[in-house]
């Protein structure tokens, strides 16, 4: 399953933070849907909503919740989180991944 580097847990905490409130526990869904200009893109987004076929691994306080069909292609992927001038946001590398778009959101 997709790994989070410190980095990364660190800004997905602070984000679910200031999203959640004191009744439900967020946790960071990771997703691949068909789509994008190399057939598959990623989708990540908070979810209060965990189903008992999800597969679920923690980072620290980082729930981290993906869905039985996206695991396997996530299978060894790392997502990192950046804050610099050039180069800032999340970015996932995946082995999985033989073709990538120029953005970084779809693979093959």
């Amino acid at each position: 399953m997709i790994t989070l580097t410190n980095a990364a847990t660190s800004k997905v905490g602070d984000l679910v933070r200031q999203e959640k409130t004191d009744d439900e526990e967020l946790a960071l869904r990771v997703a691949v849907r068909p789509g994008g200009c190399s057939g598959f893109n990623y989708e990540m987004y908070f979810d209060a909503d965990v189903s008992a076929e999800d597969k679920e691994v923690r980072f620290g306080d980082v729930k981290v919740v993906v869905d039985s069909s996206s695991a396997a292609l996530l299978q060894g992927a790392v997502l990192d989180y950046k804050d610099g001038l050039t180069d800032a946001g999340f970015s996932i590398s995946n082995p999985n991944a033989e073709r990538t778009c120029g953005c970084g959101q779809s693979f093959s």
